[in-house]
């Protein structure tokens, strides 16, 4: 390792996303990519024994937010923030983010980010702790909005179904079903409904009938003729196929 090169660290529940930045910044002289993780506990763990130069952080996560990371870090980086949403994107300014990064990032964006760290260096760094803490709350109790369950109902019975473990909804003979550890459940709403109830960062229209998990995507097929499906991490390897006029978003929301 070069002794002047910059030490980074990328942390991003979407493997795709790690896998792209990653690629992006191996392009560039200088840096050094110290680690990389989509669990964000995992890389408290690692940046609290292994200060790095820079950090590249998502900051909608799964079980711990990156606002809430950086809190809980005895040191503090220079944050490059990496989001699909530009609603903290003045927040990352306000702290000690060089930049921020809207995904799917691109090469010009990166360049841009890289040349302010570049005028930041050595630069004072202010605790910003109490402001991380702050704005972690206020990310969880936005994310509060969004339902983590859904009800399943079979005669009298309702049954709970956690909408983490839901690989997909799908609409069949005028009814609409969640997939979850290799059962359905009926559920009461529409694909239409649910598309608009559920975290968008999470669920994904793919077609008029299926509603899409992008936590449970293990892979994307294209095959001849322009068609296009995706597979699955369950069990059964369920292959979903991606109308025509919903392949472009899918491929930005996974960075392909």
């Amino acid at each position: 390792m070069n002794a002047n090169s910059l030490r980074v660290y990328l942390v991003d529940d979407e493997p795709l996303a790690v896998e792209r930045l990653e690629r992006l910044l191996r392009q560039v002289p200088g840096m050094a990519i110290a680690g990389s993780t989509t669990d964000p506990a995992a890389a408290l763990e690692f940046l609290s024994r292994e200060p790095v130069d820079v950090l590249f952080l998502d900051i909608q996560m799964p079980g711990m937010n990156g606002f809430e990371l950086l809190a809980r870090l005895p040191d503090q980086p220079s944050v490059i923030f990496t989001t699909a949403y530009d609603q903290y994107a003045l927040k990352a300014f306000e702290v000690n983010s060089i930049d921020y990064l809207l995904k799917p990032v691109d090469p010009e964006q990166l360049e841009r980010a890289l040349r302010k760290l570049e005028r930041f260096r050595g630069g004072a760094k202010p605790e910003l702790r109490a402001l991380f803490q702050e704005l972690a709350a206020k990310l969880d109790s936005a994310r509060a909005d969004y339902p983590q369950r859904i009800a399943s109902r079979v005669g009298e019975r309702v049954h709970l179904v956690e909408l983490a473990a839901v690989t997909h909804f799908f609409a069949q003979d005028k009814l609409t079903y969640a997939a979850a550890g290799g059962r359905t459940h009926a559920v009461d709403h529409t694909i239409v409904e649910l598309e608009s109830k559920l975290d968008p960062k999470r669920f994904v229209r793919i077609h008029r009938s299926i509603l899409l998990n992008l936590d449970w995507v293990e892979q994307v097929n294209s095959r001849f003729g322009g068609q296009m499906t995706v597979s699955l991490k369950d069990a059964a390897k369920t292959q979903l196929p991606v109308a025509r006029d919903r392949m472009r978003a899918l491929k930005e929301r996974l960075e392909l």
